[in-house]
Order: C-alpha cells, then structure tokens, then sequence
C-alpha cells in the first residue's frame, strides 16, 4: 500500500469513528422517536354518596304458556343420576326465572372498583349452578366441580379470550376471569353437552338475576336517568326508562311474551 493510499484509509476510519463516537453521545430520548408504551394508570372509582343512593326494582313476568321443560337423558355418564331439566325458558305462576337485568345505560364514564370476593359457578348433578350470572370485568370467577366424573368448561364468548379446561373430580376449583363486557356469554361442558350456562360480564355492579319469583332488586345507584336491559336467553331483550331522584326508590316491571 503507498503513501496516499494509506492516507485514504486513515481518513475514512476518523471519520467512522466520529459517526460512532457522535451516536453514543446522544441522550436516551434524542435516540428514539418512538412514542412510550407505559401503561396509563386506571382512573380512580367515583364515589357514590351513599345518603343520596337510590334503588329500583321490580318484577318479570312471562305472558303465555310457558313451554315445557324438556328432559335430558344423562345416561351417557353413570357418574351423572336420573334425568335433568332444560332450563331454556322457565316460568312459575307467571313469573320468569333467570333473566338477567343491568342499568345498560346513565353511569356516563364512571368507573368502579372490582370486587375482591369471587362469583362461583358449581357443577352439581352434571349441572350448572346458577344457570345465569353476573361478574365484572376483572372479578374472579370460581369454578368448582362437585360431581364424581371430569367436567370440561369451555366459555365460548364473542369480545373475550376464549379457554378450555379440563376438571376432574376434587381437584381444586379453577379460577378465571373476563376482561371485557359482554352479555349472555355462553358457557358449555365438552364432556355432557346438555350442560349449558350463561356469564354476563358488566363494567359496573349495577346488575341482578331475577329468581323463581320474577323479582330482582339494583341499589346503591346515584341519582340519575338510567336505561335498563332485561336479557332472557330465548326470549331476547327488553329496555326500559327510569329516572331516579335522591334516596329515590322505583319500580319497573316488564312482561316477556311468549314466543
């Protein structure tokens, strides 16, 4: 290599070298444009006075002849006694069991805190219990298998991750959650697929599930004008107007026909 040569290449190493020295200088934040992925902290619950609460409630009743419940043949697993009832629609003396009521509408950008207590879902006679429930989003969800054979619970929802988990007989109850809303979310076992539930994930604990008697009762709401959902698997969905006051208690009945 000659003279100029060598020049040659001396100069292009300084002049890698300040480009190397130039990058390693530069600040943390003068490096990178990218925009910062920490995670927005959640906004606090808004409190609700509780000497201004107010409450509503009412009834659900079912307009026409209730439909028979149809039997199930378990006999597939001996582990499974006798025969089970569907419980599509069922209605007593008028009134409708299993409908699901939340204030769907009127909480604005409230924001709650979860509860720290889990809901359980038990499997008892090759059966769900309760059929229909409520959860909010993020709260626990107990799972328990209390029948002497294997249960296989597989949530099949819409908006949320779907799973699918096999529980055998006294092992340890199973945990879970639901990150989003969603409404009559369906719940079945692979193993007796007459087994069949219903999860409503909501974002606030204004919500019940009417019993044998039709009724249902939501309290601790602020003052406010609300829409209420009423959600029947079978039967669809009912809404209704209500304006609570301060300490204010209505009441709102709403009848389903029969289909």
């Amino acid at each position: 290599m000659n003279r100029k040569e060598c020049l040659v290449t001396l100069c292009l190493c300084a002049v890698v070298g300040l480009v190397l020295l130039s990058a390693c200088s530069k600040k943390p934040e003068e490096q990178s444009a990218a925009p910062s992925t920490a995670a927005t902290p959640a906004p606090a619950a808004a409190p609700i006075d509780p000497a201004t609460a107010a409450r509503v409630s009412g009834t659900v009743s079912f307009d026409g002849v209730a439909p028979k419940a149809a039997k199930i043949d378990m006999s597939q697993d001996p582990a499974c006694k006798g025969m089970n009832m569907a419980e599509t629609v069922v209605a007593d003396g008028g009134k409708l069991d299993n409908v699901f009521v939340y204030v769907k509408d009127g909480l604005g950008s409230r924001t709650f805190d979860v509860p720290k207590d889990a809901v359980t879902i038990d499997q008892s006679g090759c059966k769900y219990h309760p059929h229909v429930l409520g959860v909010m989003a993020g709260q626990t969800l107990k799972i328990v298998n209390s029948d002497p054979t294997t249960h296989n619970i597989h949530p099949t929802p819409a908006d949320n991750r779907e799973w699918n988990e096999s529980q055998p007989p006294q092992s340890p109850a199973l945990e879970k959650s639901f990150a989003r809303e969603e409404i009559m979310l369906p719940v079945k076992c692979n193993q007796h697929p007459w087994m069949k539930m219903y999860v409503n994930v909501v974002k606030t604990p204004f919500y019940a599930v009417t019993g044998p008697d039709g009724k249902f009762e939501i309290k601790g709401l602020p003052p406010g004008n609300y829409t209420l959902a009423f959600v029947q698997e079978k039967l669809g969905t009912k809404e209704e107007k209500v304006t609570l006051a301060a300490k204010d208690s209505k009441t709102v009945d709403v009848t389903f026909k029969a289909q």
